[in-house]
């Protein structure tokens, strides 16, 4: 067996979901993720993959109140996220942020409450950097608003459209979580050696990062405003192809078909869109790189995968690019969340072996 990358190599089990990479599923503690995408709040997907059961309603109030109750964010971190130069990344503010979460308190709080404050504080967090780079006032959170409500609240400083916020909230969803991938693999590995919980999570955060995983969105976008327009489609994707370059948005490390994320966030993108005109080309552009990607490359199953239209879903809802991965981040919080609480239930330390190639004299 080659075991680079740990291809084909069991890590963990886990019931927290199911990646069918040949039929094309995402299944969340039983339940297709596409289908509570589209029924489901925040909230309700969010205790799903932690409990393992869908809240009745006091079950989904008390949660929902749990995480309102946390997002007042912590005087140190606070000043720590003003006074970091505006050239940091959010990224790296946020996992910088996240790991100074590790204070005495919170250290003795039990492992579901601070799943609870990492989710509750990720959207506070970024809202408030942003706005402070951007020069703005800081908008404080609004108790009466769902989790991604308030995240468009805190971001603009007014009230988000119903379908803003659906379209949002599904994406949110769709994201957060998605198996054995590099972030939530590390943030296992890291509880697996008994860190502190806000260790973990911030360790998932720097393989988040990283343009092979979370920073793909961003990539499609700048992929979107070269092409421009149709017209220039085929050319553009040919040049790329034949120069042996990445086509951002399609292909999948685990999926061989097309991605069920991307079908469900292409539905949410169809029903909220505000610029028609660049959907329109959005389409065209996939249609066009489906089509010669089996050309080009006949014997790979290269198909959309959620990056696409992820990034179309973050511009129906007007985000800036800077803003597309720290979103992942926080809708990804609660994947790592799951996880890292599935490994401390019946944990052993992560320790694969490798195949040593160097000289031996």
């Amino acid at each position: 067996m080659n075991g680079k990358g740990l291809e084909n190599v069991i890590a963990a089990e886990t019931a927290v979901s199911m990646v069918d990479g040949e039929d094309g599923k995402l299944i969340y503690r039983g339940y297709l993720a596409a289908d509570i995408a589209m029924e489901s709040s925040f909230e309700e997907a969010a205790y799903l993959l932690l409990e393992g059961e869908k809240p009745n309603t006091q079950q989904l109030l008390a949660f929902t109140d749990s995480l309102k109750e946390r997002r007042t964010v912590p005087g140190h971190i606070q000043k720590m996220v003003q006074q970091m130069p505006a050239d940091v990344e959010m990224m790296n503010v946020l996992e910088a942020a996240v790991s100074a979460l590790a204070e005495k308190d919170t250290l003795q709080e039990s492992p579901r409450s601070q799943a609870a404050r990492l989710i509750a504080l990720l959207p506070v967090i970024i809202a408030s950097r942003h706005r402070l780079i951007q020069k703005k006032e800081i908008v404080q959170a609004d108790p009466a608003l769902s989790h991604a409500a308030n995240y468009l609240y805190m971001l603009r400083g007014r009230q988000p459209a119903e379908t803003e916020t659906r379209a949002l909230e599904a994406y949110l969803i769709l994201t957060m979580e998605h198996g054995m991938n590099a972030s939530t693999f590390t943030s296992r590995v890291i509880a697996s050696t008994e860190s502190d919980f806000f260790s973990a999570a911030a360790g998932a955060m720097g393989a988040l990062k990283g343009p092979l995983h979370g920073g793909a969105p961003g990539g499609v976008m700048d992929m979107l405003e070269a092409v421009g327009c149709k017209e220039n489609a085929e050319a553009w994707l040919r040049k790329r192809i034949e120069a042996g370059e990445k086509v951002m948005g399609f292909g999948h490390r685990v999926y061989k078909t097309i991605d069920p994320r991307a079908e469900a966030l292409k539905k949410i993108c169809e029903s909220t869109a505000n610029d028609n005109d660049w959907l329109d080309t959005a389409h065209y552009v996939e249609q066009k790189a489906v089509q010669l990607l089996k050309e080009y490359k006949p014997e790979r199953k290269l198909y959309t995968n959620v990056e696409f239209y992820a990034a179309a879903v973050l511009k129906a809802v007007d985000f800036p690019k800077e803003l597309f991965t720290p979103t992942f981040a926080l809708s990804r919080s609660v994947g790592w969340s799951a996880h890292i609480l599935e490994q401390r239930s019946d944990n052993r330390i992560i320790r694969p072996q490798s195949v040593y190639t160097g000289k031996i004299n």
